[in-house]
């Protein structure tokens, strides 16, 4: 199982370029595999930063995760996403996913339709627009275009999707490299994550997929504390349908208890149960809290990055 970090705030105060620049140095020096940025209401612009990311690193994976679709057209997308291969070659990865029906509908203002469909659509664009042919002809149930598209540094770059549900797990292990899913614990990964996007992967003859997880992570040795700061800051996810379907569906009966909490030792076990669950990259959200914020996540990245 493959580490990564993230290397913008996720749930602190957002980060400047400065900042992910940083983090980005600090994750490849400490031998992350990957690095990551949100794309959520108080972060940078996931491509400028990922662009700042890779300005400062030579070999680290650098990823989205992840890019709401329904901001953004396809084709639209397709130009930002080529344009940043070109500059940091294969190592970036394009986390991209539908997003929850409230954070579209009501903090943006869009229709949130048929997100299954959409996602799917959108992909099969993606995956003719890396062809460079310089015309994009497609014609679907929600997207009908046809005309030129053409952009330097465009090709195959890797794909992953937000999916945790039934049909958009279909559709990750269909067209996409894989999922990220997102406040998953290892029973919802294992039992449910694992085996349906595995099986459409192999109907379909790809590939056996990437199967990714964020997880928020604090290593500590006041573990109580902790658990109650969590237990306060991610009851959000119960009221999301999904994010829901994924607790009930777990081992855990709170979203507090997805979190990787505990001593060196502690997170170490966890992250082993991770990976005898089939899942294939951790991407760990470090929390912090108090006054203490910087030590806390160096302590949390330091044992992170030996975990082996």
């Amino acid at each position: 199982m493959k580490i990564g970090v993230f290397i913008s705030e996720t749930w602190g105060p957002a980060s400047n370029l400065n900042q992910v620049r940083e983090r980005a140095r600090q994750a490849e020096t400490m031998g992350f595999d990957s690095g990551w940025v949100p794309y959520i209401p108080r972060s940078l612009d996931a491509m400028m930063a990922l662009q700042a990311a890779g300005s400062v690193t030579d070999s680290i994976e650098l990823g989205s995760a992840v890019i709401p679709t329904y901001l953004f057209h396809p084709l639209a997308l397709a130009r930002q996403a080529y344009s940043l291969r070109g500059e940091i070659g294969r190592r970036f990865t394009l986390g991209l996913g539908c997003s929850q029906q409230v954070v579209i509908e009501k903090s943006h203002g869009l229709p949130f339709t048929r997100p299954a469909q959409h996602v799917r659509e959108y992909l099969e664009i993606l995956q003719q627009s890396a062809e460079q042919s310089g015309h994009m002809n497609y014609h679907g149930e929600l997207f009908n275009l046809d005309g030129p598209f053409l952009t330097p540094g465009g090709g195959d770059m890797q794909i992953l999707i937000g999916a945790i549900g039934p049909l958009m797990l279909k559709v990750a292990g269909e067209l996409a490299d894989g999922t990220i899913a997102t406040m998953s614990d290892e029973g919802a990964i294992e039992r449910e994550i694992v085996p349906r996007i595995t099986a459409a992967a192999l109907a379909a003859g790809r590939p056996a997929p990437r199967v990714a997880a964020v997880i928020p992570v604090h290593v500590t040795d006041d573990a109580d504390t902790a658990k109650q700061m969590a237990l306060e800051h991610f009851s959000v996810y119960e009221k999301l349908p999904r994010y829901k379907r994924m607790i009930d569906l777990g081992d855990q009966q709170h979203p507090a208890g997805l979190c990787v909490i505990g001593n060196e030792q502690q997170v170490r076990q966890r992250l082993q149960r991770f990976a005898d669950a089939g899942l294939t990259d951790f991407i760990a959200s470090p929390f912090t809290f108090g006054e203490t914020t910087a030590q806390q996540r160096l302590r949390t990245l330091k044992c992170l990055s030996t975990y082996s």
